[in-house]
């Protein structure tokens, strides 16, 4: 089964929106979760459950349980995705969500480490793998449930909407922390203001569990079943059968990663501690900024469809090789309007490489482990990817400045290119001309 399998008996013209909605609504409330601990991870973790008399040594204490998710996603691949090719992805994807939401619930109940010293930061940990590993079964289902039920030359278009669920998650996760700080001084936001937004998660996935729970199967998925194609252990069938598309997978995912992780994490810890900003300013110039991700998405889909998804991809990355060239003459403080292109160039490339990756990736695996390969090519691009860069870009800026880190953005964009040039015939052109 190749390619071209992906998406050849459409959904039913009832379901198609009840399908994109659930596909959006829960990658952005995965996000959503996400993110909100990214932020959290800057802004409050450092001193409330890594105090130190050194804030710097703080920070990259908290940016490490930030890491530690990253290591958790590739095994809640292996773990989600096994029951998604064997099971199905409506029930595997409501399995991901209740993880990721009853982890993000717990965060915002936890006690500091002035209560109760270091068993605060370990419970912090033990909630972001659960994070982690909620999130590595949610991302490669929801974009199997879209471009699974895609009809003929529109699996691009379809496979964009649960990607849009990252600049959505990313802007109520951002702007949830504005209203609280807008609305409460720094005293009660450190005291317990923090904790709103987690706790209010539990909403959140009661919505997307509603939306999850009204979708059939998908019709890649039935055909598995109607044919008897299901493999005993997906797992290792990727592994020992798709290698090469794991890796390709994984490393043509690479520099989406790098870029989103230095756009967010990093810009927000640098630009208010180094270029002076204050914590709410940054945010807002980020939210806007998002704007661009959000909005160049469905544009990368649109020419993905018309003109392939790896052409789509091999310019977007082009862009990042070249930004990352002037990264550190971008981003520079003193000027608002210069850190807001900034981060709308970076973050609107962000978008044109994040529109097509998914269907892509999802093209390279037969239905019978797409779920298991997808997701664990994405996971595994966001250990080397994103997991490390917060924490590698700080060390680098600290000690040789902001071009180190354009140089680090670049290396993963050449990765990236090279992965995307060296791709199978299968998975070379898959556009809107394949049925």
């Amino acid at each position: 089964m190749t390619s071209q399998a992906i998406g050849a008996t459409a959904a039913r013209p009832a379901d198609k929106r009840r399908v994109l909605l659930a596909s959006l609504v829960g990658t952005t409330i995965e996000f959503f979760d996400f993110y909100i601990y990214a932020t959290a991870a800057v802004l409050v973790f450092p001193a409330l459950f890594f105090p130190a008399s050194d804030p710097a040594s703080a920070t990259l204490q908290s940016l490490a349980t930030f890491a530690l998710a990253f290591v958790a996603r590739p095994i809640g691949s292996a773990l989600f995705g096994h029951f998604g090719d064997r099971v199905g992805r409506k029930a595997t994807l409501v399995a991901a969500l209740l993880t990721m939401g009853l982890s993000t619930v717990a965060i915002g109940l936890l006690p500091t480490h002035a209560q109760i010293g270091l068993v605060a930061p370990a419970l912090l940990a033990l909630c972001r793998f659960g994070q982690g590993l909620g999130l590595g079964g949610e991302w490669g289902g929801a974009v199997l449930l879209a471009t699974e039920n895609a009809p003929p030359g529109r699996r691009a278009w379809y496979g964009m909407f649960p990607q849009l669920g990252a600049p959505i998650g990313f802007f109520l996760a951002t702007g949830s922390f504005l209203l609280l700080t807008a609305f409460m001084g720094d005293a009660a936001f450190m005291a317990w203001g923090w904790r709103i937004p987690f706790l209010a998660s539990a909403a959140l996935v009661a919505v997307g569990l509603w939306v999850r729970l009204s979708i059939d199967e998908t019709p890649d998925f039935r055909r598995v079943l109607e044919r008897a194609e299901r493999v005993r252990v997906p797992f290792m069938d990727v592994l020992l059968r798709h290698p090469r598309a794991l890796l390709a997978g994984t490393l043509l995912t690479l520099a989406t990663f790098v870029l989103f992780y230095l756009m967010t994490v990093f810009a927000l810890s640098w630009g208010t501690s180094r270029l002076g900003y204050s914590r709410d300013a940054f945010l807002w110039l980020q939210m806007a900024g998002v704007l661009c991700f959000a909005a160049t998405i469905p544009l990368a889909a649109l020419y993905a469809d018309r003109h392939g998804r790896r052409r789509a991809m091999i310019l977007a990355t082009l862009g990042i090789l070249v930004f990352g060239a002037l990264f550190a003459r971008l981003f520079v403080g003193g000027s608002p309007l210069g850190t807001l292109a900034f981060l709308a160039l970076g973050l609107g490339l962000m978008g044109l490489t994040y529109g097509p990756v998914g269907t892509l990736l999802a093209e390279q695996f037969p239905a019978e482990v797409r779920y298991t390969g997808a997701s664990l090519a994405f996971n595994l691009a966001g250990i080397f990817g994103a997991s490390l860069a917060p924490y590698a870009a700080t060390w680098l800026a600290g000690r040789y400045g902001l071009g180190a880190v354009g140089a680090y953005l670049c290396a993963a964009a050449t990765l990236t290119l090279a992965a995307l040039l060296s791709l199978p015939a299968r998975g070379r052109e898959a556009s809107a001309h394949v049925a």
